[in-house]
Parts: structure tokens; sequence; C-alpha cells
């Protein structure tokens, strides 16, 4: 008798759960059922991850209400609002240089993204110096481009993916100061980077594993551009904002993150306060990380 009223509890327990989860997400229900797609579909290929065109005002919008805020500040907002241990990045991923008087290393912008794939397409053996930079400079226009350039605008952070095998400079002084012309405010990529002394110089926020020493043609092509991708472990879609800094780097969810920065700012004046104090106590003079 004792079994049959345990086997009934929990049978009642989960037909809740069926019910609440019913009636919890029914919309996401129909809109999955709605998204379902053909055969014809699937044969040329289909992203299933949802993303959403912001405007360039809508952007500054949401990075004013993360500004001057730190990883650290982010991480607590993140975890205010349910989502513990989310979108923190590999501690591999590192700034290339710091400046720990002004901080002007540090990242706060949305994400635009692109996924480069190593390529199967061996380099040309070319007879002359003429035929391989002829070579290169096809490759470089129809396999391994950049077209992402004329998303990028102000407060575009470049996040790119590429499997950090590839020894290839997908990231380098010359390209880079472009991208920061037309607005983007720093790079995040678990791939590589050359010309790491230039960049450091021109002082581009860059956020990387290790240098990369090869040209990209021969080495990688372009897969896509602004879908989701997964850049040191962490799914980032295009439009999530992103904070990064000597601690590493965090990607809000878009949907989350005025709840996130908000939490996340008080966390900031918070320790803002506390830490002048101790200022005070030391005779220190106020600097820009307690102003």
């Amino acid at each position: 008798m004792r079994g049959q009223q345990v086997w009934w509890a929990v049978g009642l327990i989960a037909s809740a759960v069926v019910v609440s989860s019913q009636c919890a997400y029914p919309a996401q229900a129909k809109a999955k059922a709605k998204a379902t797609p053909n055969v014809e579909e699937l044969r040329v290929g289909k992203s299933f991850i949802p993303t959403k065109v912001y405007t360039e005002e809508e952007d500054q919008k949401i990075i004013e209400l993360f500004k001057g805020l730190r990883v650290a500040d982010v991480v607590d907002g993140m975890d205010s609002v349910g989502l513990h241990g989310i979108g923190l990045m590999d501690r591999d991923i590192r700034p290339l240089w710091r400046d720990t008087e002004h901080y002007t290393h540090r990242i706060i912008g949305v994400a635009v993204t692109a996924r480069y794939v190593p390529t199967n397409k061996p380099p040309v053996r070319a007879k002359t110096v003429e035929e391989f930079d002829e070579w290169v400079g096809a490759t470089y226009k129809a396999v391994t481009s950049e077209p992402f350039v004329p998303l990028l605008r102000k407060g575009s952070v470049l996040v790119i993916e590429l499997d950090e095998g590839v020894d290839a400079g997908t990231i380098g002084s010359n390209n880079s100061m472009g991208w920061k012309a037309r607005g983007c405010i720093g790079i995040v990529t678990d791939a590589t980077a050359r010309d790491t002394d230039e960049i450091a110089t021109v002082r581009i926020p860059l956020y990387f594993k290790r240098p990369g020493r090869g040209i990209r043609p021969g080495r990688n092509e372009i897969e896509s551009v602004n879908r989701p991708v997964v850049v040191g472990g962490v799914l980032v879609v295009p439009g999530d904002v992103v904070v990064a800094d000597g601690d590493g780097v965090v990607v809000v969810p878009r949907d989350r993150a005025e709840q996130v920065a908000k939490y996340a700012l008080k966390t900031l004046e918070g320790d803002k306060a506390s830490r002048r104090g101790h200022y005070k106590k030391l005779g220190l003079p106020d600097d820009d990380s307690v102003k």
C-alpha cells in the first residue's frame, strides 16, 4: 500500500511539472512548432538560434547603461538575474596590453560576429613570386575576406571565432586599424593575431589567446557573418553586450542586459565608495578607479 502511495505521488508531481511547463511556455512551444523547417530548408542549411537587428540608437542606449562597469560588476549582475556562470569566456583569453592608469584597454560594446574555419583549399604551387602574389590577392577577396566590415559602427565589438590551432594572423595591425576607423572599439577572439607589437602601440583593445604568424590565404576561410558564434566556450549572438577588462571577458545576452546593468551599477557604486574611504585612510590620491 505504501509503495502504491509513493508511486501515486511521483506520478502526480510529474504531471504537475508537465502541466506547469506547458502553461509557462505556451508562446515558446507555439513558436517552435511554427519554426519547424521543411526538408528543403534543411538541405540548404539553417541556423536555429534567432537573431535580432538593432538600430545604432538602440545600441548606444544599452552601451550607456554599461558605461564604466567592470567585468566583476557585470558578473554580479548576471548572478542577480539567475545567469550564474553564464557568459564568462575562458580565462586564457586575455588583453594584449593593459592601461592601469586610465583603463583604455577595457571594452564595453555590442557584438558583431564573424566565423572563420580552417580551409580545405591548399596553397597554390606558384612558379614565380608574381603568381604567388596574384593567388594571395585573389584568395583574400574570394575565400578569406572580411564581409563584416560594413557592419562595424560606433560601439561595435568584433567577435571572431576560429579554431585556435590555425596559426594565422586573422587579425593584424593593418586591418584592425581599418576596423577601428569604422567605429569598432575592440576585438575578442579565441584565435590568433599577428603584428601584436604594432597593435599594442596604437592601443587597439584586443583580447585573444596567442600570436599567429601566417597570412589567412591557405589557412582559413570565412564561413559566416553576424550569426551566433562560440568564442572562449561562450555563445555570442550578434547584438549581445560584451564587457572586457583585466579580469577577462563576459558576454551578456541582449534581452537581459538592462536588468544586469542596473544591478552591476549598484555593485560598482558601492565598491567605489568603500575604496574611496580606504584611499583616504591610506593617503592615496583619487584615481580613475574611484572617481
